[in-house]
C-alpha cells in the first residue's frame, strides 16, 4: 500500500487523515510518552539497542549460507547463486556484508533491500544494496508485489524477481515497536547525564548555626565547590564559625532507579527476542542458563530470519523450476556448538553410527578431504574381514 492511499484511502481501506496520530509514523515522527523522538539514529545511542542490532545483524553476515540439491543434500558450487550467497554480492561486497547491511537497514528502517543485475539470459551475477529510503513498495490487484524505486534518472518500477527484500516481523522493525521502551532508556540516561554534569544531586548539606545572607552562601559555595570538587574530591573539609556537615546517603528511590534501569535493558532484550545476558545483562545469568540462552538465540532469534532470508535468496536468485531442485541452507554449526569435547564427541557418534564419513566430518572442521575418506563403515568396529554379505553372493 503507498503513503497516499494510507493517507487519501482509497476503495479497499480506510482514509488516513493527517490529524491522525498514526500520520505521523509516515513521516518518521512517532510519539512516545516521554516526549523523546526515537529514531533508528536516536536509539542506537542506548547501548542495548546497538548490542542487540550488532548481534543479530552481524551474526547472519559471518554465517555462511550454501546451494544445494534437494535430492542429493550435496552442495552446487557450480550453481550462478552459489557465489552470490557464499562468496561475493558484487566486486565491492562480501556476501556475509551484505547479509549484513540488509539486516540492520531492517532493524532500523523496516526494510532491507537489493537490486539483483542480470545478464542478457537472466542469469543473476551481483545484489547491489539500495537506500530503503529510495524504495517502494506497492501491490497488483492480484496480491503480486512490486517496487519503484527512485534513481538519478528518476522513478523506475521492478518486479519482485528484482528485488531481494527482507523485513523483520510484521514488516515493523523493533525500533518501532519498543519506541516507548527504547523512549524510557533515553530518557534514563538524558536524566543521569544531566545529574552528573550539573552536580544536580548534592552529596551533601552544609548547615550553619546562624543566619547567612546571600552573599556569604555564595562565597561558602564557591569555596566548597573549589576545594572538594574535581581531583579534590573526598578531602578533608574544615568549616568554621560552627558550620557541620551532613553526608547524603544513597535512598531507596536511587536503588530503584538503578533496577529501573536494569529492567529497561531487559525490556529491549524483549523486543530484539535476544537474551538478556547476550546483552550483558548478567544479574540473572548463570553459567548453565547463559549456555542455553545462546541456543535459544539460535531458535528464537535468528532462525525467523534465516528462514526469511533463505526465501528471499530462492525469490530472487532461482526460477520457479530451480526453486524445486535447489535450496538455500545457512551453517550453524559454530553457533549450536557449546565447545570442542562436545563437538568431537557429537562427530564421534555421527561417525560411529554411519550418519557421517570421515571427510564430512573433516569437512566440519574445515580440513581438506582424504582419498579413503568417503567410507560410511563404522571405523571402531571394521575388523579386515570381508563382508559376509559379499562372501554369499560370490560363493
Amino acid at each position: 500500500m503507498t503513503i497516499l492511499s494510507r493517507l487519501f484511502g482509497n476503495a479497499e481501506s480506510k482514509a488516513l487523515h493527517l490529524t491522525d496520530p498514526d500520520a505521523l509514523g509516515l513521516f518518521g515522527a512517532i510519539p512516545t510518552a516521554t516526549g523523546i523522538h526515537v529514531s533508528g539514529s536516536s536509539a542506537l545511542r542506548v547501548p542495548a539497542v546497538a548490542c542487540a542490532a550488532a548481534l543479530i545483524s552481524e551474526t547472519i553476515g559471518a554465517m555462511p549460507a550454501k546451494v544445494h540439491l534437494s535430492e542429493t543434500k550435496e552442495a552446487v558450487k557450480d550453481q550462478p547463486a552459489y557465489r552470490l550467497v557464499h562468496d561475493e554480492a558484487n566486486e565491492w561486497t562480501s556476501a556475509g556484508q551484505l547479509r549484513e547491511d540488509l539486516t540492520i537497514d531492517a532493524l532500523l528502517t523496516d526494510n532491507g533491500y537489493a537490486h539483483v543485475v542480470r545478464l542478457d539470459d537472466g542469469t543473476p551475477v551481483e545484489l547491489h544494496r539500495l537506500d530503503p529510503a529510495t524504495v517502494q513498495t506497492d501491490y497488483e490487484p492480484d496480491g503480486e508485489p512490486f517496487y519503484i524505486v527512485q534513481t538519478t534518472q528518476g522513478p523506475r518500477r521492478y518486479s519482485y524477481r528484482d528485488i531481494l527484500h527482507i523485513q523483520p516481523f510484521g514488516g515493523l522493525s523493533p525500533i518501532k515497536l519498543g519506541r516507548e521502551a527504547i523512549a524510557l532508556s533515553l530518557a534514563f540516561e538524558q536524566h543521569v547525564a544531566s545529574l552528573f554534569a550539573n552536580g544536580a544531586r548534592p552529596s551533601g548539606i552544609i548547615k550553619s548555626e546562624k543566619a547567612l545572607d546571600v552573599e556569604a552562601k555564595k562565597k561558602i559555595a564557591g569555596s566548597w565547590f573549589s576545594t572538594h570538587s574535581g581531583r579534590n574530591t573526598g578531602g578533608t573539609a574544615i568549616l568554621d564559625e560552627g558550620m557541620t556537615y551532613d553526608q547524603l546517603s544513597m535512598t531507596l528511590a536511587d536503588a530503584q532507579f538503578a533496577e529501573n534501569r536494569l529492567e529497561q535493558i531487559r525490556e529491549i532484550a524483549r523486543v530484539f527476542r535476544v537474551p538478556p545476558t547476550m546483552l550483558f545483562e548478567l544479574t540473572r545469568g548463570t553459567w548453565s542458563n547463559t549456555e542455553e540462552m545462546a541456543r535459544q538465540f539460535h531458535a528464537i532469534t535468528l532462525k525467523p530470519w534465516l528462514v526469511s532470508w533463505a526465501w528471499a535468496y530462492a525469490r530472487v536468485l532461482f526460477t520457479p523450476e530451480e526453486r524445486a531442485a535447489f535450496y538455500i541452507e545457512f551453517v550453524t554449526d559454530d553457533l549450536l556448538t557449546t565447545n570442542s569435547a562436545a563437538r568431537a564427541a557429537a562427530y564421534g557418534q555421527y561417525r560411529s553410527m554411519g550418519a557421517m564419513t570421515a571427510n564430512e566430518v573433516r569437512g566440519g572442521l574445515n580440513l581438506a578431504p582424504r582419498p579413503d575418506g568417503n567410507n560410511l563403515a563404522n571405523p571402531y568396529t571394521t575388523s579386515g574381514a570381508p563382508d559376509p554379505a559379499i562372501q554369499d553372493q560370490t560363493a
